[in-house]
């Protein structure tokens, strides 16, 4: 090496103008790592031309809280495993009077709130648990006053009247107020149970009545023989279909003489 080169050589690597290859080459041209010629150079003009570190790792997105243990909505209190309920709540002031009306009024009013979610304040309704006569307990069959398990478990009423029911339903399950005790609608939807008490005593009286002939499960008029899938009129033996005529043996066709056996 000329000598002369010698401290431009030692200024240049002092200066670390000759370390780019060196340290590019050992990166390797695939580490993600090493900058690509054209940043190299934009770099080297603007510094703050860098773009982020492709190699620093980003937040784990499998680290995110995982929705799935969020908290069960099954899992939630059961409406009708409230808390205790004053005794007071559900039971008839004395002194007030009830909202006197035909019954049969009362029956058909009740009907339509019994499936009425507008009364509780949980989007329940009547008909959410005793759709067709469903969740009752025996003790139902029975003429009230008579024990209920669960007024008995959550206000420790040994016995409760058929109003009374009505209003602990509308405080626990449908977790609402109770009615007011001269309102049309505490007198209809007591009504109104009273005539499915009815219909569940029927029941219990006579298990084979247990489930009301369903309507759609009668015999469907219009799976009896199909009149069309009779035998067709047009499918019977097409006289045009009888024995071609033109069908006969061909006298034509007939042992030709002139293929006879030479003799």
């Amino acid at each position: 090496m000329n000598l002369n080169l010698k401290p431009v050589v030692a200024s240049m690597m002092s200066s670390g103008l000759l370390l780019g290859a060196p340290l590019a080459a050992a990166a390797g041209p695939c580490s993600p790592c090493a900058p690509r010629q054209r940043e190299r150079l934009q770099l080297a003009q603007n510094p703050c031309a860098a773009k982020r570190n492709p190699c620093a790792a980003k937040r784990n997105p499998c680290a995110a809280k995982n929705p799935c243990a969020a908290k069960n909505p099954c899992a939630a209190k059961n409406p009708c495993g409230a808390a205790g309920v004053d005794p007071k709540r559900v039971t008839r002031p004395r002194g007030s009077k009830p909202y006197a009306g035909a019954r049969a009024d009362l029956v058909k009013a009740g009907e339509q709130l019994w499936s009425d979610a507008a009364i509780s304040t949980n989007g329940m309704s009547c008909n959410t648990c005793h759709k067709d006569g469903a969740a009752f307990s025996a003790s139902f069959a029975k003429p009230y006053p008579h024990a209920v398990a669960m007024a008995n478990q959550q206000a420790k009423m040994k016995s409760i009247s058929l109003e009374q029911m009505v209003q602990f339903c509308m405080v626990v399950p449908m977790a609402a107020k109770p009615l007011a005790w001269d309102s049309k609608e505490l007198a209809a939807l007591t009504a109104y149970t009273g005539e499915v008490q009815k219909r569940f005593m029927k029941t219990a009286a006579n298990p084979c009545a247990a489930k009301k002939r369903k309507p759609c499960a009668a015999k469907n008029p219009c799976a009896a023989k199909n009149p069309c899938a009779a035998r067709n009129p047009c499918a019977a033996k097409n006289p045009c279909g009888a024995k071609n005529p033109c069908a006969a043996k061909n006298p034509c066709a007939a042992k030709n003489p002139c293929a006879a056996k030479r003799k």
